[in-house]
């Protein structure tokens, strides 16, 4: 018998009074547990819902389920690198949903057919402040006009979408499908200033008068390394020169270039250092793959458009075009240690893609405000910091800095900017247990493998920056939908209805589920076995007094 989820006692109370069949100590009820691709969500989407519309072929109902928590799904569907695909349980079957391509698909069909983002309030009276139009202060915005509030964003850069834009290559996220998502919040109502740096974050909190500020300026300064260095030659900032890229002041780099780093932006560079004619590309790395921070498809990728990697080695000393670079081995906590073992390397252009960080300097003297080390900003439960109605989120503050993490922050810190501002506390309802994989009733046999969306021939890529991966069709997208298991949520799959053996389940309809008469039902628990996705619960029989 598969495991139960834990703690259901709860769900007693809520069950009809005992009736007057030969119940025996159990009886079923129908419960409502966590998907663990919901779960696993940092944007906090009802991947799980929205799925189920697609699944039935009603996309536009998908994707209004979808922008309920995330108004980028074009986006995502690109860039995410999807922790829920990681978290389906379907991989312990075949291989998981691929959860992010109908989600490019949900996004880009939006685009193509004009759906506009909906806005469900009445107008507040009250204007928020939000200072970054990247991921975080977008999808802050989108959030806060949607509950009825009026949202100006003030933005440093020429273009919105901040390091979405100037940080990842169009070649993984094309800057129409960016803009196109862009100007749908836009419609609602948003305002976006461009070319507008804040200085004076008080004084321009005056000016509009604004009611609250949410703080969403991304981690667009590179960090810096000391190596010893003379007559150098180009040292770029990969954060400096993947902006100056997609600007079209893109640096000349030489014929062989050096990428130090491991993560996604030093992917990123390499692979962009191809596509602007380099010959050699070589990422140097401290680490072993097994520990390295960029996603294991990126160096996939990577790999596949020729792009070499060394691992275990750093970069000791640079003198004209040599590199020194020293050999290093792992200790007992994967930490690297020096081995004194050198070689020589050359290299025309060194990028330095050794991490980002947030400049915050102008917050320095606004009251409460608080810093961390790394110059982040400290923030309570609520993303609000020191200072009363001043809320921060993204890369401005601890955690993951991704583009999902981001979106994340923008809704979470819209929901609790919207309770400062009409004086109401805010609290997350409990969430209900996770449903595992041992949970599930499943067949032993999987016949629906995954669909994979076609990519561009290596050889084509290093041409150009057109997009490697392209979307999936209708079909496909319909199909990958289906394969959805729904776990720990009724779908209405008729396999408990048609297991009863003594008729004791009620159909209620389309999309109403069932209902158990308990005056008929034994506690036999069949229905409870043949539910495939755990969405029945055996409960003891309430007592009465």
């Amino acid at each position: 018998m598969s495991a139960r989820a834990p703690d259901f006692t709860p769900l007693v109370n809520l069950l009809a009074q005992p009736g007057t069949g030969p119940v025996r100590g159990r009886r079923p009820v129908y419960v409502d547990l966590l998907p663990p691709c919901n779960h696993a969500c940092p944007a906090g989407e009802n991947i799980q819902a929205w799925l189920e519309h697609a699944r039935a072929g009603r996309y536009r109902e998908a994707w209004l389920k979808l922008v309920q928590d995330n108004p980028l799904p074009s986006v995502h569907g690109r860039c995410c690198y999807h922790p829920c695909e990681s978290g389906c349980n379907r991989q312990r079957l075949d291989s998981p949903v691929s959860i992010h391509a109908v989600e490019r698909f949900l996004g880009d069909l939006a685009a193509q057919e004009g759906w506009p983002l909906p806005i469900e309030a009445a107008p507040s009276g009250k204007r928020v402040l939000i200072v970054g139009a990247g991921p975080s202060g977008l999808s802050a915005a989108y959030h806060l006009t949607r509950l009825g509030h009026a949202v100006e964003i003030h933005e440093a850069g020429p273009l919105p979408g901040g390091m979405m834009h100037f940080g990842i290559p169009a070649y993984r996220l094309p800057r129409d499908a960016l803009m196109q998502e862009v100007r749908k919040i836009e419609a609602m109502g948003v305002r976006i200033v461009l070319d507008h740096k804040v200085e004076d974050l008080i004084a321009e909190q005056a000016a509009g008068r604004f009611d609250a500020v949410f703080l969403a300026i991304g981690a667009g300064v590179g960090k810096h390394v000391d190596i010893p260095a003379r007559d150098a030659p180009r040292v770029l900032d990969a954060v400096s020169y993947l902006h100056g890229v997609t600007t079209g002041e893109a640096p000349r780099l030489g014929r062989r270039v050096v990428v130090y780093g491991g993560g996604n932006t030093a992917m990123d560079a390499a692979r962009t250092a191809r596509r602007l004619g380099a010959e050699e590309a070589l990422i140097v790395y401290r680490r072993d793959r097994a520990h390295m921070p960029a996603r294991a498809f990126e160096a996939d990728e990577a790999i596949e458009e020729g792009i070499k990697i060394k691992w275990l080695s750093a970069i000791k000393g640079i003198v004209g075009p040599d590199l020194s670079v020293e050999r290093m081995e792992l200790d007992a906590e994967g930490r690297p240690q020096p081995t004194g073992q050198l070689e020589q390397l050359q290299a025309d252009a060194i990028v330095l893609a050794i991490g980002q960080e947030t400049d915050s300097r102008f917050l320095q003297q606004i009251p409460g405000i608080e810093f961390d080390q790394d110059g982040v900003v400290r923030v309570g439960a609520d993303l609000m910091t020191g200072h009363a109605g001043i809320f921060a989120g993204g890369d401005m503050v601890p955690g993951e800095r991704t583009v999902t993490v981001s979106v994340g922050h923008g809704k979470k810190a819209a929901r609790y900017i919207d309770g400062y501002l009409r004086s109401q506390s805010c609290h997350s309802p409990a969430k209900h247990p996770i449903a595992s994989f041992e949970m599930l009733h499943l067949p032993v046999y999987s016949d629906a493998e995954r669909s994979e969306p076609a990519a561009l021939p290596a050889v084509q890529r290093i041409g150009g920056f057109d997009e490697v991966l392209a979307g999936l069709e209708e079909r496909q997208a319909r199909y990958e939908a289906q394969r959805c298991l729904s776990c720990g949520n009724c779908f209405e799959c008729d396999q408990c209805y048609a297991a009863c053996p003594e008729q004791a389940i009620e159909k209620l309809g389309p999309s109403q589920r069932y209902r158990y008469l308990y005056d008929r039902c034994t506690g036999c628990a069949v229905c409870f076995e043949a539910c495939p996705c755990h969405a029945i619960e055996m409960l003891p029989e309430p007592t009465t007094t």
